[in-house]
């Protein structure tokens, strides 16, 4: 064997071993800092959009029994992390069925919540929403699921416009977000008076009138109080997104919406 030859072989060594380093320290990054979690349904419109892909701070609130990586982690509570807060966007475990779900925080444990007229109600008090325009999308097949959307104007036809009127909905904390409507007295537009238990939370999705969320009882696939030890973390921001049936239909791809901050 020749000194180049030996140098070449030394060389692709060490080109696999940087190779192989990354993808396991990239690997344990994921584990232990962040989930990717794909957009599959329309029930957080239009923050998120079917296709967006982010990933989940796991950090956020701390780990828990379902987003930490190692088996000494909880059975129950979380460690190291944050309270999270109303107007949150996160991801948790479903009790139940055990898929992961995307809704945002809405009430804290104690909060009563109830919905009068599509208007959510916080411990007695009204939540306000200021109309904000018309949010608009083609009436066709969206992701990987093919879910078409539902429209507030009604049967539109493949190719058509489909619309949902917008509010901006402001929180007791602050936090500003955008709410769909579809439904006039839709089904859950008007409830009784939900009492979050210690320890749970209440979660609603942004297209209001698409989403099975808190407001449902896990007995017909919503999914109720949430325990805190199925907080798996908070999305923050959007990091790619893709209109199309795949990822890898370029044509389809959002530009406008990478790296766009989850509000």
């Amino acid at each position: 064997m020749t000194k180049n030859t030996a140098k070449a072989d030394g060389g692709l060594v060490e080109t696999i071993k940087t190779v192989v380093y990354a993808l396991l320290i990239s690997g344990l990054f994921r584990t232990l800092f962040f989930q990717p979690f794909w957009i599959p349904s329309g029930s957080m419109k239009d923050t998120l959009l079917i296709g967006d892909f982010l990933f989940v701070n796991k950090m956020a609130y701390g780990y828990s029994r379902y987003s930490c990586p190692f088996s000494l982690c909880p059975i129950s509570g979380r460690i190291l992390g944050s309270e999270p807060e109303r107007g949150d966007v996160v991801v948790f475990r479903h009790p139940v069925n055990g898929t992961d779900f995307i809704k945002r925080l809405i009430g804290l444990p104690g909060d009563t919540v109830q919905m009068k007229n599509g208007v959510v109600f916080l411990n007695g008090t009204e939540v306000p929403q200021k109309a904000a325009g018309i949010f608009e999308e083609i009436y066709e097949k969206q992701g990987p699921m093919a879910n078409l959307p539902r429209c507030e104007n009604g049967s539109v036809g493949e190719g058509g416009i489909c619309t949902s009127s917008r509010s901006v909905e402001t929180l007791p904390n602050g936090v500003k977000h955008n709410v769909l409507n579809i439904d006039d007295n839709g089904f859950v537009d008007n409830t009784d008076v939900f009492t979050v238990p210690p320890g749970h939370y209440f979660f609603m999705g942004d297209n209001r009138d698409n989403s099975q969320d808190s407001r449902f009882d896990q007995a017909v696939g919503g999914v109720g109080f949430i325990p805190a030890e199925y907080l798996i973390g908070r999305a923050d921001r959007v990091i790619f997104s893709s209109a199309g049936q795949s990822m890898l239909y370029f044509w389809t791809w959002r530009a406008d919406r990478f790296f766009k901050a989850i509000e």
